[in-house]
């Protein structure tokens, strides 16, 4: 079998992890392109991967790169155009979430990859991927804890990087669609229903700067399902100890807890300052396998034309329940 030939597009801070594990950890791939704005970002895709054919303009690798698929790690506000293009383009996709920050550019996606059924389309939902939240959903088909009818699921990030993000507020669509978007998609997984009503509230606690936003580095909010199941969900961008993810599933005949011990290793240290452990200081840090395997899926996909476990309908109802969220949030009304 000929390795799947990836252009990747951009190449920041979570773009070189996923252009280290396509070239390092993923088999039945080549990465063969590489396309960002930024000079240094090519820079590294020459000397560092020894990435072959780098570009500054997306339309031109496109068109020019000898690529069958593209692996997109870019601004939320260009996801749906550029997986538009690609599509049209004869490519299969994979493109980091959130699909769009809005249900109507989600629709033109998905509209536009039913012309194109024998090419892949998929959005890096990781933690659908990760092995501890993938056995909860075994357990779950499974019948172990009966019927699923609350999730309480956060994301917590380090205080460290809070300033770093408030630039990028302006096109990710804030906390909502950049952080909880993870939690909601789990949380439909897992209750196998829709949302219909949601109230959030939440503020500016410690860095103002997401006030000009309208977005907040604390939040809660409460949801409801068309099952009548239910999703409490947490955001913080204040962390003193690291990032912070974990979920939990309550069912009519017992609980699910993942991820409630941010552990970096499974090492306790005793000393004089007390018994603690280490934490994970970042998301990645946290779904480190989970992006491998992640990868690892999408390229199997284009090989064998599966489906993939996660699809452009499925990002759609994420990116349709966080704008309901964002609504709640900036309104402080129940929305749905």
């Amino acid at each position: 079998m000929q390795n799947l030939k990836i252009g990747i597009v951009g190449l920041g801070r979570l773009g070189k992890r996923h252009a280290e594990n396509l070239v390092h950890r993923v088999s039945g791939a080549s990465v063969t392109a590489a396309c960002s704005i930024v000079e240094d970002e090519l820079h590294f895709a020459r000397n560092t991967l020894n990435i072959r054919d780098t570009y500054q303009d997306y339309d031109a690798m496109l068109a020019q790169a000898d690529i069958e698929a593209v692996f997109l790690v870019t601004s939320t506000s260009l996801h749906a155009e550029q997986i538009i293009k690609a599509l049209e383009a004869g490519k299969h996709v994979f493109c980091e979430k959130p699909l769009a920050l809005n249900v109507e550019d989600c629709q033109k996606v998905v509209d536009v990859a039913a012309r194109y059924p024998q090419q892949i389309a998929t959005i890096g939902f990781v933690r659908r991927f990760d092995p501890s939240y993938a056995e909860a959903r075994r357990l779950i088909d499974a019948g172990a804890i009966g019927q699923p009818i609350l999730v309480r699921s956060q994301t917590v990030d380090l205080d460290d990087f809070a300033e770093f993000q408030i630039p990028f507020t302006a096109t990710s669509g804030g906390f909502v669609h950049d952080m909880w978007v993870h939690d909601l998609d789990l949380a439909r997984w897992y209750l196998g229903s829709e949302m219909t009503r949601a109230f959030a509230i939440g503020g500016c606690y410690k860095h103002k700067g997401f006030e000009q936003y309208n977005d907040a580095d604390n939040a809660s909010a409460l949801c409801q399902y068309a099952n009548g199941g239910n999703a409490y969900f947490f955001a913080s961008r204040t962390a003193q100890h690291g990032h912070d993810t974990r979920t939990e599933i309550v069912g009519t005949e017992g609980i699910l807890k993942i991820g409630h011990t941010p552990s970096a290793t499974r090492v306790q240290i005793c000393d004089r300052a007390g018994a603690r452990t280490e934490c994970v200081q970042d998301f990645f840090g946290r779904f480190e396998d989970a992006f491998r395997i992640e990868a690892q899926a999408f390229v199997d996909c284009a090989h064998t034309g599966t489906a993939p476990i996660c699809d452009l309908k499925d990002a759609m109802a994420a990116t349709s329940d966080a704008v309901i969220l964002t609504q709640a949030y900036k309104t402080g009304e129940v929305v749905g």
